[in-house]
């Protein structure tokens, strides 16, 4: 017994698999850990800290992004959709159709800007707006069509921006998921009359705080966002209209601008890993389809599954985050009963929010760990 040789103890505890997050902020964190710490003290030391220089380069430096001349940095995404369709024209008593199927910070704004939601179903396999619906649900009160680009994947906008100026429509894209997407060979938030990004820190291009922005090519949309993000102000002690205060801060713009120039090789990674999911998913797991001439930027990996519970129970037991996106379509939440919709009102949109769940596709995810959660997905 004495010359008996120990085994390790680990020899008899079965390994635990490596936790995967939905978002590695850590890992983006920890890659750009000196320059935003320089970014932030230099803030610090010049004491502007609200509309100051770095406010303005990063306006000027995100502008290509959405092919836009001018870009306006506000306090949070949702800020921006109603700011954007404020400044296009929108006014209580008016109606601006949506989707459903978003996070409920679409319809949210539209109500903040005094107008009243008007949904339209959506593609069952796309999840993006309907445009044939849209024609159907435009009246004459319908002042705008704000489309989503769901999960970094463009909306149909040939079809909707067609629907727009026929009807004598604003276009206002929801841009929060979709930063450097491309629709043919121009960026998303280059076709309507305004656009909106997010930049809460999930997102592709993402701060360390709240934080949005408003894009356009029309001066006179610019210069009203700018009116409405500063109390309404048009000079020092000139104010003229009712505003609020939603400006983007100089270090959350500092921030910003250490990540811009990463936007694009950490979009190319995703897209690399979406095709890989592509490659090994298997049924009855399938990922949305995506249309010909768009290039998404997989802001979430969104696949359908006819058992949501079991797929979600297998990835839980393995460590691997995922997201239930949307669980609830925002025409079934408590807060927007007053709309008048029940279950049933758009089914394509209330299939989606039964099957769909997201798994990680960010730009700090391995090859392998989409081998292993393409198989968990497939069952």
């Amino acid at each position: 017994m004495k010359n008996r040789k120990r085994v390790p103890y680990d020899t008899f505890v079965t390994p635990t698999p490596r936790p995967i997050p939905l978002v590695d902020l850590a890992a983006e964190s920890a890659e750009l850990a000196e320059p935003i710490r320089a970014a932030i003290a230099e803030v610090l030391a010049s004491m502007q800290f609200v509309l100051g220089p770095n406010l303005r380069r990063f306006e000027e430096e995100f502008g290509p992004v959405a092919g836009a001349s001018e870009t306006i940095a506000v306090g949070s995404g949702t800020d921006a959709i109603a700011f954007a369709l404020r400044a296009c024209g929108v006014e209580p008593g008016d109606e601006v159709v949506t989707t459903p199927y978003t996070f409920i910070a679409t319809t949210e704004a539209i109500l903040h800007a005094g107008a009243r939601p008007v949904y339209a179903d959506v593609d069952p396999e796309t999840g993006l707006l309907d445009a044939d619906d849209v024609a159907r649900r435009i009246t004459p009160r319908t002042r705008a069509i704000l489309p989503v680009h769901l999960f970094g994947q463009p909306a149909d906008l040939d079809e909707l921006s067609a629907i727009a100026r026929g009807r004598g429509l604003r276009l206002v894209e929801d841009a929060a998921q979709a930063h450097g997407a491309r629709y043919g060979e121009r960026p998303v938030g280059s076709f309507g009359d305004a656009a909106a990004f997010s930049f809460y820190p999930s997102k592709n291009l993402g701060a360390y705080g709240d934080g949005g922005c408003v894009t356009t090519n029309d001066p006179e949309i610019a210069r009203r966002v700018r009116r409405l993000r500063d109390h309404g102000r048009a000079g020092r002690h000139l104010h003229e209209e009712v505003g609020f205060t939603s400006r983007l801060d100089e270090i959350q713009a500092a921030v910003l601008r250490v990540k811009l120039p990463r936007l694009q090789g950490w979009n190319a990674r995703r897209r690399a890993l979406a095709a890989r999911y592509r490659q090994r998913l298997r049924s009855p797991a399938r990922p949305y389809a995506e249309k010909e001439g768009r290039e998404s930027v997989y802001h979430l990996y969104a696949v359908r599954v006819p058992d949501r519970e079991a797929v979600a129970a297998r990835l839980e037991a393995a460590r691997v985050a995922f997201g239930i996106y949307y669980p609830r379509p925002n025409h079934l939440q408590p807060a927007l009963e007053f709309l008048g919709h029940r279950e049933g009102s758009f089914p394509n949109a209330e299939r989606l929010s039964r099957e769909t769940i997201a798994v990680p596709c960010h730009p700090y995810l391995r090859d392998e760990d989409v081998d292993r959660i393409a198989e968990l997905l497939s069952g």
